[in-house]
């Protein structure tokens, strides 16, 4: 097997199992493992992950590596978390997500998130004087949450306070998004 810039990288990703955005959740997974990287994908249920595209249309169904329940957060080097305004909605209401959050950003890892995805970092309390960005209906959230600021840019990582944020916005800002968690990754 030849070797891959992310051979012996883990990451992690939570979704809910219905309503992630499919573009969000596959667009990174694909390109992390095609580098190397080992991707988990942490469901609610081992019951299949059924994406939609823009919130609206059915999309692949993706089957997840591990529940949120039996995961295990400390063999994972980042945390990346897709939005989907469904899934991002209800993953927000996991008590083991939530936690699992927690435990990166207390732990120094770095933690990913992309369009309403912040929306369960808002819930999870560690978005402290951080700038970040999101989709704009999550924005007011954000700053209510004690972000330093929100910034319209395709992506915004930031070091503060003890780990690595790096957000998106939309789909649309794919590339960026997983480049800065390929950078977060090679450097980890």
């Amino acid at each position: 097997m030849s070797d891959k810039p992310l051979n012996g990288h883990r990451v992690l990703v939570l979704v809910t199992n219905y309503g992630v955005e499919q573009d969000e959740l596959l667009v990174p997974v694909h390109r992390l493992r095609e580098d190397g990287a080992d991707v988990t994908i942490a469901a609610v249920t081992r019951d299949a992950v059924h994406t939609l595209v823009g919130d609206r249309d059915p999309g692949e169904t993706v089957e997840p590596t591990t529940t949120l329940e039996t995961l295990d957060p400390g063999a994972h080097q980042l945390l990346l978390i897709p939005g989907g305004t469904i899934n991002a909605d209800q993953l927000r209401l996991q008590p083991k997500a939530l936690e699992t959050i927690r435990a990166f950003a207390e732990s120094g890892r770095p933690i990913a998130a992309i369009c309403h995805g912040p929306w369960a970092l808002v819930e999870a309390d560690v978005l402290q004087d951080k700038t970040l960005t999101s989709y704009i209906s999550v924005r007011t959230d954000v700053r209510n949450a004690g972000a330093k600021s929100w910034v319209d840019e395709a992506v915004v990582s930031d070091d503060a306070h003890g780990y690595t944020l790096i957000t998106s916005r939309t789909p649309k800002d794919l590339d960026e998004f997983v480049g800065a968690v390929h950078k977060a990754l090679v450097g980890s």
